[in-house]
């Protein structure tokens, strides 16, 4: 009988339990810690807590914690889902639980060995041949794949979940790629920060030491041959569902963040492309599954891998966690033959039990579970073919009929396991503390001839009561994990060897990181100045209709035909077949700036920018990050396709909002980003888009003569468009002219917007990259900078007002403005060629290779 208690929210609670709850013990009594905790919920109330929950999401949502979801009619990037109440396990039963985790380990460690080894497993009949050999996640390339370390299964990931015996049993294994622990630590750090007082009365467990045993467990794969081993974290890109977790890791790490195209292998060493040439790679942390790591000799049409990786492994160059092909080990069919696995292996039972399974390859488990099918959960036991899990109960005699005959046609594929009461743990839904099925993820790490269990790790909850479905791609929960005892909790140090120097080591941007940041910083400032000039724009046409009279609305046209310059929006108002356009301009505007699909809109490129941030996640702190949810929050609204925003205020209002984000935005960086390799190159960018949209502007206002009052408003609105409307007038009061304005506008070197300042620290962020040569004292971009810089600072200002009488045309300042725009956008080739492609540079890998071998010796 349940424990009687008074406590309102505890009492709520238990009268919500239907089965099993993590709260009580066998004999139906709340734990302590359970007791504990809700006692500080208590205290703490449901308002509050519903309040800190809150505080939790936009705390994930700062922090740009995201999960992908396949298949989503929504945005893919779905902020992380924490719920606030934490999974309880005490130390001791956590203790027995390890010992069970950890023989599995070592179970499965001696399998992948066998499998890709002597294969007795098969030989003696313990595992069925079709179970390997038919299943894709079996690789003979991998035959002859081997780490140096006595562990081949470095890292891997075990569910589990409480069964009816009230013992932890296990679900399933992730062995290739495990996924989870940097949310799991995310996780940690947020909870500690929003909801530190739910600890009261006991102590939690530390996840960093699992952590700290990775590193020296991968360290140690790269021998003493270099002092600096270059560590890089392979993640298949941006759109993959953990892309967020890469990132975190490899920043928290301190490893390189790569995909496959920056790495190369060359004379069978796999080599990093940086813009400092190519870079020798030591150890690769893989988040690409198996049949992707090697298009050369796994899935040729991989665009993920390293062509010739399998061989730089044979040869013993290149070490990877985990080795491709231990994917093998996900195989759900394996539940079946593990404990047979460890007496063969082990001589010794399974501490941890694994859910009832039945593999359908055997004909007696065939019919077993076709006589069964209605308690049985159908899985396929290849994890690469798509198949979501069938609840047997919940199908039609139609359904199951159908399901019998797809088993029958290849029962080889299938695995059922029983569908068992698990246990449910607390959850915080629409405000009230409700019982929710609930699984563990569990992280492990080589130690030594040993393993690590993490402290914790990712507990996940089910979104629908009843389904035992916690994945996040449907709609799961994370939790965070506490380990808790009464007393602190002794850790081991982990001690890992550092060279006896203190020493500082360059670690090399990678092209493609290098080439990302360049285009952040181009597409921010296109973004910037577009909204800037619109809402100038939008400015002079509420002032015309307010004030309207000739002299306040024929510059109008100029500045329409203008933006049409400025985003290559063509043709837009230079449209000579649609006049009306000019006389009613608002809904062209409109698309300029929310429309996604047109390129050069505002829309268009601040979701660029967005792509772009998230594809160099590692290199943002939580500031920046910030700044980037506020800089999203307001793109949601541009792009949302509303009535509402057609409105000229409300569209000035968010390009308000747009542009103050933006230049918060810039401000973060400026004041903590480090100044190396790829800051400048996000300068460089931001500086040669600044330079392009200026000039068009200024061709666009003043490469033919208006009339003097029509003039007079362009200099005002270009002035204001620089930034240096009140700078002009505490110089020459309200004096409007071209020939003044052209000379701030060019000539100031003091002035942030002047063509002479942006110039100048343009050719100052190209002085701080790397040089491709030390013969060349400066490259094609460096060059091309001086050449425009030198065109502007000896241009004659009083050349550049003169025109021609019949054409109007001042052939001098826009001839000058083309020759200066070609030269800043050589440079866009040049630094690509450069640093990105690397066409300019073939000398490198020879240079590399030569100082390799010297290392080696």
């Amino acid at each position: 009988m349940i424990t009687e208690v008074k406590d309102s929210l505890l009492k709520a609670y238990l009268g919500e339990i239907e089965s099993y709850d993590e709260i009580l013990d066998a004999n139906q009594q709340v734990k302590p810690y359970w007791k504990k905790m809700f006692d500080t919920l208590e205290k703490l109330g449901m308002e509050q807590l519903v309040v800190r929950s809150q505080e939790l999401a936009n705390k994930l949502r700062e922090n740009g914690v995201t999960y992908n979801v396949y298949g989503s009619s929504e945005v893919s990037a779905r902020p992380w889902q924490l719920d606030p109440i934490p999974f309880l396990l005490e130390k001791s039963e956590w203790d027995l639980i390890s010992e069970g985790l950890k023989q599995r380990a070592v179970v499965l460690d001696l399998m992948l060995k066998d499998i890709y080894g002597p294969q007795l497993l098969v030989k003696e009949g313990i595992l069925p041949p079709e179970l390997i050999y038919e299943n894709s996640g079996f690789f003979r390339p991998c035959m002859d794949v081997k780490l140096s370390s006595e562990k081949q299964l470095l890292v891997h990931a075990v569910d589990i979940a409480r069964g009816p015996d009230g013992r932890m049993w296990v679900v399933d294994n992730r062995t290739q790629a495990p996924s989870g622990s940097g949310y799991a630590l995310e996780n940690r750090t947020v909870m500690s920060a929003i909801l530190p007082e739910l600890t009261t009365g006991m102590t939690v467990n530390r996840l960093s030491p699992f952590f700290k045993t990775f590193h020296k467990e991968v360290t140690a794969l790269t021998g003493k041959s270099r002092e600096h081993p270059t560590i890089v974290y392979l993640t298949p890109g941006s759109g993959n569902e953990t892309y967020f977790e890469h990132a975190y890791l490899a920043s928290y790490l301190g490893y390189t963040l790569v995909q496959g195209d920056d790495l190369v292998v060359r004379d069978g060493f796999v080599w990093l492309r940086s813009i400092d040439g190519l870079e020798k790679v030591d150890v690769i942390i893989r988040r690409v599954d198996d049949d992707w790591c090697d298009p050369l000799e796994l899935r040729e049409d991989s665009r993920l891998g390293i062509p010739g990786l399998l061989q730089a492994m044979r040869l013993g160059n290149v070490a990877v966690v985990n080795t491709p092909g231990a994917g093998v080990l996900e195989n759900s069919g394996l539940l079946a033959f593990m404990a047979a696995a460890c007496r063969f292996f082990l001589k010794e039972e399974l501490i941890l039990p694994s859910i009832a399974t039945w593999w359908c390859g055997h004909q007696h488990e065939l019919n077993y579970v076709i006589e069964n099918l209605p308690q049985l959960i159908i899985k396929k036991a290849n994890r690469k073919q798509v198949f979501r899990s069938v609840y047997g109960r919940l199908l039609t005699p139609e359904q199951r009929e159908e399901l019998i005959q797809q088993i029958l046609l290849a029962p080889h594929e299938y695995v059922a396991q029983e569908e068992i009461g698990l246990s449910t743990t607390p959850a915080l839904v629409n405000g009230k503390l409700v019982p929710r099925l609930a699984a563990l993820r569990a992280y492990l790490v080589a130690n030594g001839d040993d393993y690590m269990v993490m402290q914790g790790g990712l507990t996940r909850s089910s979104a629908v009561k009843g389904r035992f479905e916690v994945s996040h791609q449907h709609g799961g929960c994370s939790k965070d994990t506490w380990i808790v005892s009464d007393t602190e909790i002794a850790q081991k140090e982990i001690r890992i060897e550092m060279p006896k120097e203190s020493v500082h080591h360059h670690t090399s941007l990678p092209s493609r990181s290098a080439e990302n940041l360049f285009w952040v910083g181009r597409y921010a400032e296109r973004t910037m100045s577009t909204t800037k000039y619109i809402k100038l724009l939008i400015n002079a046409l509420h002032e015309s209709v307010k004030f309207g009279n000739a002299s306040k609305s024929e510059h109008i046209e100029v500045l329409l035909k203008g933006l049409t310059h400025l985003t290559l929006t063509y043709p837009g108002f230079l449209d000579e077949e649609k006049p009306e356009l000019l006389a009613n301009p608002y809904s062209e505007i409109h698309k300029i700036v929310h429309d996604l699909k047109i390129l050069g809109s505002v829309a268009s490129s601040t979701e660029a920018f967005l792509r772009g941030v998230i594809s160099v996640s590692d290199r943002w702190n939580h500031d920046t990050w910030r700044a980037i949810y506020s800089i999203e929050n307001t793109f949601k609204k541009i792009k949302r396709p509303d009535d509402a925003y057609s409105n000229s205020n409300t569209m000035q209002k968010i390009l308000d909002k747009l542009h103050a984000r933006l230049f918060t935005f810039y401000g973060i960086v400026a004041d903590t980003m480090p100044r190396d390799s790829g800051f400048y190159l996000f300068e460089s960018g931001k500086f040669i888009e600044r330079i392009l949209l200026k000039i068009s502007t200024i061709r666009a206002c003043f490469s033919f003569k208006s009339e003097s009052h029509i003039e007079n408003e362009l200099i005002e609105a270009v002035l204001i468009n620089h930034h240096l409307l009140i700078h002009y007038r505490q110089l020459y009061k309200s004096n409007l002219n071209l020939e003044a304005m052209l000379d701030m506008i060019f000539l100031e070197t003091k002035l942030p917007y002047s063509l002479a300042f942006q110039l100048d620290e343009l050719g100052r962020c190209l002085s701080e990259l790397p040089k491709p040569s030390h013969t060349e004292r400066l490259n094609l971009a460096q060059k091309a900078v001086l050449q425009a810089t030198m065109k502007i600072k000896l241009a004659d200002v009083s050349q550049m007002v003169i025109f021609e009488q019949d054409t109007l045309y001042r052939e001098y300042l826009d001839s000058l403005l083309a020759e200066v725009f070609d030269l800043i956008l050589s440079v866009n080739n040049s630094l690509t060629n450069l640093y990105f492609t690397h066409t300019e540079i073939q000398h490198s890998f020879l240079s590399s290779t030569e100082n390799s071998s010297q290392n080696e010796i």
